[in-house]
């Protein structure tokens, strides 16, 4: 089977295992169907920015330069949410679009993504945005209005607590699961006292999330098309946007977005 495209995203469907799709050009592969097959990845050196645009160099997040530059949803925000000034009517790049993204409900959660961490994510992209990080499980904290308090309230525990996920241990099998109840129980008080309101309940359970993977692997390396333009292995198994190949070698997807390459699935 050969296929031809810009990367996009893996799409996620929260099941048991999670389900993925991935679209390439015209066309949607159901990447669970595909573990056990021989992959053959070649990138064309050509990367197509959301705007359409097909260049030969992109910047964070894969935009173009002119996007890079202009468009809202590179804005500083994105990456780091206290930024957001949505709240105060103060324009960044388009505010319109930045009420639109900010001024909505926003959870703050931790998460046991091969250790414990914390994160922001809008509603509406839960469960999609844990499973993106490759999360075990996930709980969420706290459930706050707009963007810009989601974000004040992740700094305020970054103090404590990891943002970042360690991708070699995420990667890896977690020998040790966290218990999110218990580790939520400990943060609790570290929490400044003007978010006590949104503080979601006591009660309320982690989800578990589980991945279609194989029972052990050995993480290596992640390979980047950039430097591995032409890259084979057999397809293992899939978490969080990486796909697990043989080896021990592992691709980003979400990382290599707007790549332009050709697949060809045996």
């Amino acid at each position: 089977m050969l296929f031809q495209g810009p990367l996009k995203k893996m799409k996620v469907f929260y099941q048991e295992p999670v389900r993925y799709t991935l679209e390439i050009g015209d066309d949607f592969l159901v990447v669970n169907d595909l573990i056990g097959k021989k992959w053959q990845i070649d990138y064309q050196h050509k990367t197509q920015c959301f705007c359409g645009t097909t260049v030969n160099k992109v910047f964070r997040q894969n935009f173009c330069y002119e996007c890079f530059y202009s468009k809202p949803e590179a804005g500083d925000f994105i990456l780091r949410p206290e930024l957001s000034k949505a709240h105060l009517n103060i324009e960044d790049r388009d505010l319109e679009w930045e009420k639109a993204y900010q001024l909505k409900p926003h959870i703050v959660y931790l998460a046991d993504s091969g250790g414990l961490k914390v994160g922001v994510t809008r509603k509406e992209q839960v469960p999609t945005r844990w499973i993106d990080q490759g999360a075990s499980s996930a709980i969420v904290l706290a459930e706050v209005p707009n963007r810009y308090l989601a974000g004040e309230l992740e700094v305020a525990l970054k103090k404590h607590i990891s943002d970042k996920t360690v991708v070699k241990k995420m990667l890896g099998n977690a020998l040790f699961p966290l218990d999110l109840r218990e580790e939520k129980q400990k943060i609790l008080p570290l929490i400044p006292a003007h978010f006590n309101m949104y503080l979601r309940d006591d009660s309320e359970l982690p989800l578990e999330i589980k991945y279609p993977r194989p029972d052990f692997f050995e993480h290596q390396k992640s390979i980047s098309l950039e430097k591995e333009s032409h890259f084979t292995g057999v397809l293992l198994g899939i978490r969080g946007q990486y796909l697990l190949f043989d080896q021990g070698k592992a691709i980003n997807v979400r990382s290599h977005e707007g790549k332009i390459i050709e697949l060809d699935i045996r």
